[in-house]
């Protein structure tokens, strides 16, 4: 992983030590096994969002925890120039290989309080995508700002290109990819209920 992402697992088990909190309850609360907790902590696998929401639910922390460096309660401003040189998070695509397949950055991770996640995202392309479903509870909306990207929802894949958007209930089962061998940057913004 480079120098630029940060270090979520490392916080995830630093929130759990924190609140006294073992390996073995936060796979009960969370759903997850007690491996998949050890290697996202431990920063073997990178986490898909669907398993890091979960433990942020399972922490009783708003998902921004892990990416928050410091709290602001007025407005943030993120500048085009500082967003390129910021921190960026990564995350899997839920194959078993854990490819590193999109790049986050995210776009108000000083705010305090937050209820959404708003992120500009690079996808990294793939020419054979390989994914797993997953669902969370909360809203997404999605522009895409170049490139092309597909979102199978439920049952249905919808194919997406510049200028265009989608706004889904993510408590059904989804996945966000760019299209086979291509490349993609989009604006996403997620809303979790906390």
């Amino acid at each position: 992983m480079s120098e630029k992402n940060t270090i979520i697992g490392h916080k995830i088990k630093g929130f759990r030590e924190s609140k006294n909190i073992s390996i073995e309850e936060m796979a009960e609360r969370s759903g997850l096994t007690v491996e998949q907790i050890n290697a996202i902590e431990s920063e073997q696998t990178l986490p898909s969002l669907g398993p890091l929401i979960k433990i942020a639910r399972a922490l009783g922390v708003r998902l921004g925890t892990f990416m928050d460096d410091s709290d602001a309660l007025g407005p943030v401003v993120c500048r085009a120039a500082d967003r390129e040189s910021d921190t960026s998070i990564s995350f899997s695509n839920g194959a078993s290989d854990a490819r590193k397949h999109m790049e986050y950055h995210p776009l108000a991770q000083q705010k305090a309080g937050r209820h959404m996640e708003p992120f500009v995202i690079d996808i990294n392309p793939d020419e054979d995508p390989q994914f797993q479903l997953s669902s969370h509870e909360g809203e997404e909306f999605i522009y895409v700002m170049q490139g092309e990207v597909e979102i199978v929802y439920g049952k249905e894949t919808y194919q997406l290109h510049e200028g265009d958007s989608i706004f889904y209930d993510s408590i059904v089962k989804h996945h966000v990819h760019g299209a086979p061998g291509k490349c993609a940057k989009i604006l996403a913004v997620v809303y979790i209920p906390f």
